[in-house]
C-alpha cells in the first residue's frame, strides 16, 4: 500500500489535459474487437482497466497493434473477430466492472458451443453480477454466477430471443449489456430504465451501422449480422477532469483550462451540480464540436462561492462517478448539502457512500451517512488527516483534492488505486497546484 501526502495549495493555474474517457475507451475497444475488418481507436485511455480490456479482446481472438499517442494514451488498430467469432477462453477482467458486464452481453449471443469464464480481482468478486445475468437470462442466455450472483461468471453461447427488459436502477453497464446481447437476438430488444443513464453504447452502435433508437426512457436495438469498423478519437474524461475542476472551484484565485473534454449530456451532471450550488458563473464552455456522435469542448473553471443544495433523482446517473466530490464540495458550501437516491454508490469498487462519509469525517468534515447518500454541513473547510482509499480510484483522487484544499494536509493511504483510471493523476494535479 502506497501512502502519498498532499499539503495545502494556494491556487490552481494553467492547463490540464484530462486523460481519455474510460467509458468510451472500453466500448471502443470492445466493439472494435467484434467488428468486421480493421478499426482505429486514437487517444485511448492507457490505465489498468483499459489494459484489462486490451488483454481480454486479444484472448477472444482480436489482433491489436498499439503505439503510444503523441497526446498521451494509446493509438490502436484492431482487427476484429466479427460479431459471432469470439473464441472460447478464460478472461481476467482485473478491476473493471464495465468490462465484465459488457462482455456478458456480447458473449451471451455467440454461437452454441462457445464457453467463457470471466473473473477478476477481489473487488470484482464482491460486486453483484446477477443484475446483469438475470435480464440476460430472460432473453435466453445461459449464464452461471458463483453463488448465483458473483464472479467468476461462466457464459455459454446460445440463441437469444427479443423482448423487453425493465431496469429497477438506472445503470449504463446493465443497459449496455442487454443492448449488446440484443445484437444476437432473433428480434428487437428494448430496455426501460427509471432515469436516463449514459448513452455511449447507443451512440457507438449507431456509428457501427446498428439500428438503435430511444423514445423517452426506452432504448431499442435491432438484431445485427455484423458491426462496421470504428474510427474513434476518444475525448477527455469529464469524470477525471471533475477532480481538477473541484480543486479550481475551492481554491481562491484559481483559473484552469480543461481542453477537449467530453460533454455528452448523459455525463455532465457535475456541471449541473456546480450550477445548483450557485457557482455556475465559474464555468465557461467553448470550442464545442461533435466527434463520432459525442460532444466535445473546452471547459474553463474559476474559483467560486458554493451554497448547499439537495441532490437526487435524474441527476444521479448523470454524475455517478463524480458524486464523491459532492461530499467535499459540501464541506465548503454555505449551509447543508444532501445527497439521496444514490444507493448505486454502494456497489462500486467500494461502498462509496460509507467510504466518502468515513473518509471525510476522518478529515474533520461534519458529514452523516444516509441509507442512499449523505448529508454534509458546510463549515468553511476541513482540517485534514488521513484518508484510506479502500482500493477505490475515486476515493484516492478525492483524498488528494481534499489535501490540497485542507488547512493541514492529507495523507492518502492506498493511493496506487489511481492506476485504475488515471495513472498520471498525481503529477497532473501537482503541476497545476504548484
Amino acid at each position: 500500500m502506497t501512502t502519498v501526502r498532499f499539503d495545502p495549495a494556494d491556487s490552481v493555474q494553467g492547463l490540464l489535459r484530462a486523460p481519455a474517457d474510460k467509458s468510451i475507451s472500453h466500448r471502443g475497444l470492445l466493439l472494435s474487437a467484434f467488428a468486421d475488418g480493421r478499426s482505429t481507436v486514437t487517444g485511448c485511455l492507457d490505465a489498468a482497466d483499459t489494459r484489462s480490456t486490451l488483454a481480454a479482446i486479444e484472448s477472444l481472438g482480436a489482433e491489436v497493434s498499439c503505439v503510444p499517442s503523441e497526446a498521451g494514451g494509446l493509438d490502436l488498430e484492431i482487427l476484429g473477430v466479427g460479431l459471432r467469432g469470439a473464441k472460447s477462453c478464460q478472461v481476467d477482467v482485473g478491476n473493471s466492472g464495465t468490462l465484465i458486464r459488457l462482455l456478458m452481453g456480447l458473449l451471451a449471443g455467440q454461437p452454441d458451443g462457445g464457453e467463457w469464464t470471466l473473473e477478476g480481482d477481489d473487488s470484482i468478486a464482491g460486486r453483484p453480477m446477477d443484475r446483469v445475468a438475470v435480464p440476460l437470462t430472460s432473453l435466453g442466455a445461459e449464464i452461471d454466477c458463483r453463488d448465483g450472483a458473483y464472479a467468476p461468471v461462466t457464459v455459454c453461447g446460445s440463441q437469444l430471443h427479443g423482448g423487453e427488459v425493465d431496469l429497477s436502477v438506472a445503470s449504463a453497464q446493465v443497459k449496455s449489456a442487454v443492448l449488446l446481447a440484443g445484437l444476437g437476438a432473433t428480434s428487437p430488444v428494448s430496455v426501460t430504465e427509471p432515469a436516463l443513464s449514459r448513452d455511449h453504447t447507443e451512440l457507438m452502435l449507431a456509428s457501427c451501422g446498428v439500428e438503435v433508437s430511444r423514445e423517452g426512457l426506452v432504448t431499442t436495438v435491432s438484431p445485427a449480422q455484423s458491426l462496421a469498423p470504428i474510427d474513434l478519437a476518444v475525448p477527455g474524461d469529464i469524470s477525471s477532469a471533475a477532480f481538477a475542476m473541484a480543486l479550481a472551484l475551492l481554491l481562491p484565485g484559481s483559473e484552469l483550462l480543461l481542453p477537449g473534454v467530453g460533454l455528452n449530456p448523459t455525463r455532465t451532471g457535475i456541471l449541473d451540480i456546480v450550477e445548483l450550488m450557485g457557482a455556475g458563473s465559474s464555468l465557461d464552455l467553448s470550442a464545442e464540436s461533435v466527434s463520432a456522435g459525442e460532444r466535445v469542448g473546452d471547459l474553463k473553471v474559476a474559483s467560486g462561492q458554493l451554497t448547499g443544495a439537495q441532490f437526487g433523482g435524474d441527476l444521479i446517473p448523470r454524475s455517478i462517478d463524480e458524486l464523491p466530490l459532492l461530499g467535499l464540495l459540501g464541506c465548503f458550501a454555505d449551509g447543508e448539502t444532501v445527497l439521496t437516491g444514490a444507493s448505486e454508490l454502494r456497489v462500486k469498487e467500494s461502498d462509496r457512500i460509507e467510504g466518502v462519509v468515513s473518509g471525510l469525517a476522518g478529515l474533520g468534515a461534519d458529514i452523516e451517512e444516509l441509507s442512499d447518500g449523505f448529508r454534509v454541513v458546510g463549515t468553511g473547510g476541513i482540517p485534514g488527516g488521513v484518508l484510506d482509499a479502500r482500493g477505490d480510484h475515486r476515493l484516492a483522487m478525492l483524498g488528494a483534492v481534499a489535501g490540497l484544499v485542507s488547512r493541514e494536509g492529507v495523507e492518502v493511504q492506498g493511493f496506487e488505486a489511481v492506476e485504475i483510471s488515471y495513472p498520471a493523476f498525481e503529477s497532473d494535479i501537482r503541476s497545476i497546484s504548484g
